[in-house]
């Protein structure tokens, strides 16, 4: 097993604004050599489809060259974007190099945080058209594990995870619909915020899915994703994005919610881990890590939930990514889709109206069912994932594989939850293991700090820069 531990700093926001202020570095400098070291392990694990060159790098930095550090709340920050997320002058592939174009704005989500003093550094990998939660589905390159060789890195933000875990940037860009933000955080040891549907502007992301994908974060921990979500979440709907929604101001994250005392959270009645006994006891101390802090497991009734999930795969979300851009060019250029990505999109054009209004029928029920079921609840905790795939699993079973990963999580969007991915331990093989917190929608910075609680509370090592640093 090959980690990577060749740098003497770690990129955290609090970290990397200290040594701008201290005069140890500058953003010129931590880019240059951020760059250098995307390029070295480019070969191993393929995060980025875009690098940014010196040249493209200029005005941005040219920008902070006139700022003192004090005055932006990112100033010299570097990140990195999902590949489907637009930056000016730059192709957004969704990992098809038949599909680029070339936007001349950058995404709403991008501009903001650019805004704010932050550096894009590149455009990363993903699964095709963000179709699936692996890693693996890129003509660029698979994903593999930043941790473990055997295994892949999650996707479909496989490289926007990389770029964190394997310290390329502070923070990435990701996007989510079925687990694509909070599956590839848990196989690398990160936070992973699926926010909830609509508070940070979607507009300036290729229409995958548009009715369920969210934007997310990837960060060290979850008091680096509140900060980011309360310097980016949207005080009222933004006019380019139409699925856009105001935060509420209890969601705003100015005062980062202490926990309570006394607190109720559900766990699956009958939890899935497809027969892996170290993700099981991961799990159950996990459990005993929130009693410790003054949680209460309610065990619930997961089936609804497992049901949304095969709605998602099986129903009119299907069509709908064939419905825009996508379905257009795949009739166009079927041979320039991967073939599991077109033997995943398939069945989309055969679906019924009539089909149509019975999903959504049966998951209004659904959704009744599963918020009578968490009414009451400070949150759910579920494993990321029952159990991990190894690379050799996926190459032998794709699709089914892929949806094994997704079992904890492909339900979430539909339901119109907020989830939060957190680090929960690490299997004997060195492999990282994950949690997920989910609830209502607009309990992003809720869910937050129950992470955060649960970050201190299980005190693991960070990832820090690309070396596992002190636990918070």
């Amino acid at each position: 097993m090959k980690t990577t531990t060749d740098v003497s700093f770690d990129l955290r926001l609090e970290t990397l604004a200290r040594r701008y202020r201290a005069g140890e570095t500058t953003p010129r400098r931590l880019v240059a050599q951020l760059r250098e070291k995307a390029l070295a392990l480019d070969d191993e694990y393929h995060a980025f489809i875009h690098l940014l060159s010196p040249e493209e790098l200029e005005p941005y930095l040219a920008v902070l060259d006139e700022r003192h550090p004090e005055t932006l709340p990112l100033h010299g920050v570097p990140f990195a974007i999902k590949d489907s997320l637009d930056l000016a002058g730059i192709p957004t592939t969704a990992a098809c190099p038949a599909f680029a174009y070339t936007p001349k704005t950058s995404a709403a989500i991008v501009r903001r945080l650019v805004e704010l003093g932050a550096v894009p550094i590149g455009k990363t990998n993903l699964d095709q058209f963000g179709t699936g939660v692996n890693g693996t589905r890129s003509p660029y390159g698979e994903c593999r594990n930043s941790v473990h060789p055997d295994y892949p890195s999650g996707g479909s933000s496989s490289g926007s995870a990389l770029a964190v875990a394997l310290g390329l940037s502070s923070f990435a860009l990701g996007t989510d619909v079925g687990g694509s933000g909070r599956v590839p955080a848990a196989l690398n040891n990160l936070v992973g915020l699926k926010t909830s549907r609509g508070i940070i502007s979607d507009a300036g992301h290729v229409p995958i899915c548009r009715s369920l994908q969210c934007i997310t974060y990837f960060t060290s921990t979850a008091a680096e994703a509140s900060r980011l979500l309360a310097l980016t979440a949207l005080a009222a709907p933004d006019p380019e994005d139409a699925y856009s929604r105001a935060n509420p101001a209890w969601n705003d994250g100015k005062d980062f919610p202490a926990i309570p005392r006394v607190f109720r959270f559900g766990l699956p009645r009958e939890p899935e881990f497809m027969g892996c006994a170290e993700s099981a006891a991961i799990f159950a101390r996990a459990v005993e890590h929130l009693r410790a802090i003054g949680g209460s497991p309610v065990e619930i009734d997961f089936a609804p939930f497992l049901e949304t999930t095969r709605l998602l795969f099986g129903g009119p979300w299907l069509a709908e990514r064939y419905s825009g851009r996508l379905g257009a060019f795949m009739e166009s250029n079927p041979e320039a889709l991967l073939p599991v990505i077109r033997e995943v999109l398939a069945p989309a054009p055969k679906i019924t109206g009539i089909a149509t209004f019975r999903a959504l029928h049966r998951l209004q029920e659904l959704k009744a069912e599963c918020d009578r079921l968490i009414a009451g609840l400070d949150f759910v905790l579920t494993p990321a994932y029952p159990r991990p795939v190894t690379l050799a699993e996926l190459h032998a079973e794709p699709v089914q594989r892929n949806l094994d990963l997704g079992y904890y999580s492909s339900f979430i969007n539909l339901l119109d939850y907020a989830a939060v991915a957190v680090p929960a331990g690490f299997l004997q093989n060195g492999l990282p293991s994950g949690l997920t917190l989910f609830s209502q929608a607009f309990s992003d910075q809720c869910l937050l700090s129950f992470a955060h609680a649960l970050q201190k509370e299980s005190r693991l090592p960070l990832i820090g820069g690309n070396v596992l640093a002190e636990s918070i």
